[in-house]
């Protein structure tokens, strides 16, 4: 069984959920299940180098976690593939909200930055997945105090799934420990 994090926009395998996930995981003895490569700031590179990572393991051995922009692209795996995925604040329309972000952006958690072109507006458009199937394999995790994204988009997007809307919180769901085995739990790693 393999747990593949993705990680959103401007992120990094070093962001305080990362590091969550893999310490839980590395503390009941599962460390070697866990992935969370850096992705590429293009979206079709970032989804080959997902895909690459997924194929690896069987679909039925594989689960994703994706947070904002990660949550974008595990929607789009777990189309594709078949498996369980849980969108933590997932992005539903990154091709728009991202337009004010095009040029040079700093990497959180990480020394690095990434140079945000136009042309990857255009990607992430092609990478769109407007309806879901099979909601059993989706748990949306939305906090209403996210000021990067509206909660109810998310809602609505995955209705149907198994969600569990927090009260207040942030984009980066700052409590996100109390909801750790939750999450755990629905991906079968733990």
């Amino acid at each position: 069984m393999i747990l593949l994090y993705l990680h959103g926009f401007r992120s990094s395998p070093g962001s305080r959920k990362a590091q969550q996930i893999r310490d839980a995981l590395a503390a009941s003895g599962r460390a070697d299940v866990y992935r969370c490569p850096q992705l590429p700031a293009s979206p079709q590179q970032a989804i080959a180098l997902a895909q690459a990572v997924a194929a690896q393991e069987d679909p039925a051995q594989l689960a994703l976690i994706g947070s904002s922009l990660g949550g974008y692209y595990a929607t789009r795996l777990a189309e594709q593939l078949g498996c369980r995925a849980v969108l933590l604040n997932p992005a539903i329309t990154p091709y728009e909200d991202l337009k004010a972000y095009v040029g040079p952006q700093p990497v959180y958690f990480s020394a690095d930055s990434i140079d945000m072109k136009a042309a990857y507006l255009d990607e992430l458009k092609a990478l769109d997945t407007p309806r879901i199937t099979r909601p059993e394999r989706y748990f949306l995790v939305a906090a209403t105090g996210d000021e990067v994204i509206d909660y109810r988009t998310m809602v609505a997007k995955y209705a149907g799934c198994r969600q569990r809307v927090i009260a207040g919180s942030d984009h980066q769901i700052h409590d996100f420990a109390q909801y750790l085995d939750e999450v755990l739990a629905f991906t079968g790693i733990k």
